[in-house]
């Protein structure tokens, strides 16, 4: 955690609890640069900026379903008339009910709401600083619309302009397929910046383009499959159901490289419990339970097509174990009729969205998501509007009854102010401080002078803030504190400014100002009537 700890040291933020931060002038206005371009942003697609209350009631999240889901990492209190109350680590809930509330007509929509707010999450181990702490500062933008088109053509906007903010950054940013997990829906997309600290992994192919979590990420299956003739070419994962009633197999082809991916099989079987690791001892006592035992067996294609004639021979119960009367069922394709592909992928496997691509891993830090949530909030929050009698072309386009009463199709998306803090600080430093991009930087421009040029510093700030002259004008900080030359200089480095305007020798023997900017490995000796545009020229590229 090199940016972590240059953070403290550089004077950007002190801890004050386990996973609690107080912010400092530098950091806070890190912090306000990077809120000022979420805003720019998000005016961009006609959202309107509120403030919802960080207190949200557990009526609400009970009547969602998510309580208990996320009980555990919720900061939980009660109110002098014992009313369970929590510090919200999102607010689905409170939106999906303010907007039921007001919400009068089917005219009224798209609503596109946003807020930039503190949230609150009781992590287990707080780690990684800013990445991972209880406290921390998110944009939610949330959207309502009248159809599941329009909710799309509004994700595929907000995907747009998140595009553009990332872009902003100036430095490489991944859009990977995710995981829609406790918030729901069926559509989601993470934005990751790559780093060796980050907690996810990505995959990504190195032709197309195609790149997604580690979770949902799947290869392509070649079309000429082997068949497989022995049993010990098989692997064989063993799960149960979150009531122990059921029994899983997942049968996937022997390799030293691909285990099975948890998270394909619970979308495949949702009831199955992820969370046990060996689950032997329950599929004994659910074998000797004196009732019929079911089995689920879930088949990667790439064994299908030769289960049938391998069954006799595979361990469909472990042989150590006693039972009764078994009823086996199968999965061994999708809905739409496609094989399953149950493997978690590995460097090399091939791109499922092109014919020769191959994919590669990436160690990445999520600092966006976004989501269709469908009206996985709207029904139990009855977010919902009254159609008129005559016909709206686009509600009946999908089959909305003139008259009828439906839910809103919503959707969420966040931006972590406080995870970009973090990570831009994590990815850019080096061995001598932070390094900031442009667009978030404390300052673009510090000015060091040595001593004795406390006049002549003045005027070149005034030159570089646009106060003298016309020409562009900049965010400039001048150093004129008490401290030596050499502290300031290193003081600078460790802040991590973009560009570094040095009043020394130079200047001294020919009026000229030393640029710094170690980003650019730039180091120029500059006159002061080319400063401007100069320092532009670099800044342009940061």
């Amino acid at each position: 955690m090199v940016g972590y700890g240059k953070l403290i040291r550089a004077g950007f933020l002190r801890q004050a609890h386990s996973g609690v931060f107080q912010l400092l002038p530098l950091g806070l206005r890190v912090q306000d640069k990077i809120e000022k371009l979420v805003d720019k942003h998000m005016r961009s697609i006609g959202a309107s900026k509120l403030s919802l209350s960080t207190i949200s009631s557990e009526e609400l999240w009970q009547k969602t379903g998510r309580l208990d889901a996320v009980a555990s990492e919720l900061f939980r209190l009660t109110d002098r008339k014992e009313v369970p109350l929590i510090l919200s680590p999102t607010h689905e809930e409170e939106i999906t009910s303010l907007v039921a509330g007001t919400l009068k007509s089917y005219k009224d929509l798209p609503i596109r709401l946003y807020q930039i707010t503190r949230k609150y999450r009781d992590e287990r181990r707080p780690r990684l600083g800013l990445l991972r702490s209880r406290e921390f500062l998110m944009k939610d933008l949330y959207t309502f619309d009248l159809t599941t088109s329009a909710a799309i053509s509004t994700y595929k906007e907000i995907s747009a302009a998140y595009r553009a903010f990332f872009s902003e950054l100036k430095i490489p940013f991944i859009v990977a397929e995710a995981s829609s997990g406790d918030m729901g829906g069926d559509l989601s997309h993470e934005y990751h910046l790559p780093s060796a600290v980050g907690e996810d992994t990505i995959f990504q192919c190195g032709s197309c383009g195609y790149a997604a979590n580690d979770e949902v990420a799947t290869s392509r299956i070649p079309s000429d499959l082997a068949e497989i003739t022995k049993p010990g070419n098989v692997n064989v994962w063993r799960g149960i159901s979150q009531d122990k009633k059921t029994l899983i197999n997942a049968w996937y082809p022997r390799s030293d490289v691909h285990d099975v991916n948890l998270h394909i099989l619970k979308e495949i079987v949702p009831e199955l419990d992820t969370t046990i690791d060996t689950p032997f001892s329950f599929w004994q006592d659910t074998l000797q339970s004196g009732t019929t035992i079911k089995v689920i067996n879930v088949i990667d294609t790439r064994v299908a097509g030769s289960f049938q004639n391998l069954q006799k021979r595979l361990p469909m119960i472990p042989r150590t174990m006693e039972h009764g009367t078994v009823k086996h069922s199968y999965i061994d394709c999708t809905h739409t009729g496609e094989g399953l592909n149950i493997v978690r992928i590995a460097d090399g496997d091939g791109c499922p969205k092109c014919e020769h691509g191959t994919l590669k891993h990436h160690r990445a830090l999520e600092v966006g998501h976004t989501f269709h949530l469908g009206t996985r909030y709207s029904i139990p929050l009855d977010a919902a509007v009254t159609l008129p009698q005559t016909e709206v072309p686009e509600a009946v386009a999908e089959g909305l009854v003139p008259g009828s009463r439906n839910p809103v199709q919503m959707g969420c998306h966040g931006v972590g102010v406080s995870r970009i803090f973090g990570a831009v600080a994590e990815i850019l430093a080096d061995e001598r401080g932070l390094n900031w991009s442009r667009a978030i930087a404390p300052f673009e421009v510090a000015i060091v002078p040595t001593a004795g040029l406390e006049e002549e510093s003045l005027e070149v700030y005034d030159i570089l803030a646009g106060r003298k002259g016309s020409g562009p004008n900049f965010d400039v900080v001048l150093d004129d504190r008490k401290h030596t030359f050499g502290w300031k200089m290193k003081d600078a480095d460790l802040v991590g400014y973009p560009v570094v305007v040095i009043m020394g020798k130079k200047w001294k023997e020919s009026g000229t100002c030393e640029v710094q900017c170690r980003r650019l490995s730039v180091k120029e000796n500059v006159a002061v009537d080319a400063l401007q545009q100069f320092v532009s020229g670099l800044l342009d590229k940061l």
